[in-house]
């Protein structure tokens, strides 16, 4: 369960999942880390810095302490980096946060997450676009779930699409779950939470809105997902610098070209110009470059008694639990011998059943 301790420690300035787990592996617990004297937080850390200053913890745990009011007041979800819940994908992104905190009930370690963004001035082309995709996505890929930042524009239409076409939807905030903004978008954003989705966000309540958060807000839509498509965008924009993280993550970036003199087809113009994004005309485009099997996938999920071994069995429970699994995870939950699974995965994934990723790590 998470508590105080994890809140108030992921709050600390600078913490990213790196210094976590360096910390955590000198003094074991986060409520450890907040008990030490300054004193034996530096000769355990051999180190001096601020965030080890008894002052300093302090106020980040009386904030945390009040988290923990709004949290269980609100029923909100805490993601923290050592639960099962938080988005495995975020592990790549060298900035993720160690803690995030959603409101709704969607799978954020689903086998297909795809983030679209674009302008805040959509065109009626952008939009159409946005909702022809959004449709056959739908159609093709079970479970899809569709990202984008609750925006004006291109985030907004794709969202309602989403829900248009009962997919699941993720609007990533960039402020805590006590308000939303803007606030035309409120009745959407209850809807998302209705309609299977989630509202997510790694600010508390408590944290003030500044103009930054948007920006940094980015990488989580590009990182917790496994592409991300731009649809319109002016040469320079939020959407772009969305694309320019997901390029830094090794993800997918994919652009929906426009006219050459209209000012919202710039920016995706550029990116397909400049080989930082594939062109994306249809819903094909984005399968043949991912090298998603959909009519695989098609025929797995229209199997009613697949032919799974006992092993395979244990593999494909897993899977569906998890998302996406690394093979030494694999191994250790299991309880299999590396050799044995590796021989199964390689002849599961002849048979369609399961897809390697970059990584090691599998999926359905």
């Amino acid at each position: 369960m998470i508590g105080e301790f994890e809140i108030a420690f992921a709050s600390v300035k600078g913490m990213g999942i790196e210094l976590a787990q360096k910390i955590l592996d000198v003094v074991s617990t986060e409520k450890e880390f907040f008990s030490l004297s300054q004193h034996e937080l530096e000769l355990l850390t051999q180190g001096k810095n601020k965030i080890l200053s008894k002052d300093y913890r302090n106020s980040v745990l009386e904030k945390a302490k009040r988290e923990m009011d709004f949290i269980e007041k609100n029923n909100i979800n805490v993601h923290y980096f050592k639960n099962s819940t938080y988005p495995t994908r975020l592990f790549d992104a060298v900035d993720a946060p160690i803690i995030l905190y959603s409101k709704g009930d969607c799978n954020l370690n689903s086998p297909y997450i795809i983030s679209i963004v674009g302008t805040r001035n959509a065109s009626q082309y952008g939009k159409s676009v946005t909702e022809e995709l959004i449709a056959q996505f739908a159609k093709d890929i079970p479970n899809v779930i569709i990202v984008s930042g609750l925006a004006y524009g291109i985030d907004i239409c794709a969202h309602r699409a989403a829900m248009a076409n009962s997919v699941s939807t993720v609007g990533v905030l960039a402020h805590g779950l006590n308000t939303i903004y803007p606030a035309q978008h409120r009745n959407s954003a209850v809807e998302i939470i209705k309609n299977k989705g989630l509202l997510l966000t790694d600010y508390m309540s408590q944290d003030a809105i500044h103009r930054s958060n948007f920006l940094a807000r980015n990488r989580i839509v590009a990182a917790i997902a496994d592409c991300t498509i731009v649809i319109e965008s002016a040469i320079k924009g939020g959407a772009l610098v969305t694309a320019t993280i997901a390029n830094s993550y090794n993800r997918d970036v994919f652009a929906v070209p426009g006219r050459i003199n209209d000012e919202y087809s710039k920016g995706c113009n550029a990116l397909i110009n400049q080989n930082k994004a594939a062109l994306l005309t249809c819903a094909d485009d984005l399968y043949n470059l991912m090298r998603w099997n959909i009519t695989s996938e098609k025929s797995i999920e229209l199997s009613l008694f697949p032919e799974y071994t006992e092993d395979e069995q244990k593999v494909i429970n897993l899977l569906k639990e998890m998302g996406e699994v690394h093979i030494n995870i694999m191994a250790n939950i299991l309880d299999m011998p590396m050799h044995r699974l590796l021989s199964m995965l390689v002849d599961m994934e002849f048979s369609g059943y399961i897809k390697a990723l970059p990584g090691s790590k599998y999926t359905i």
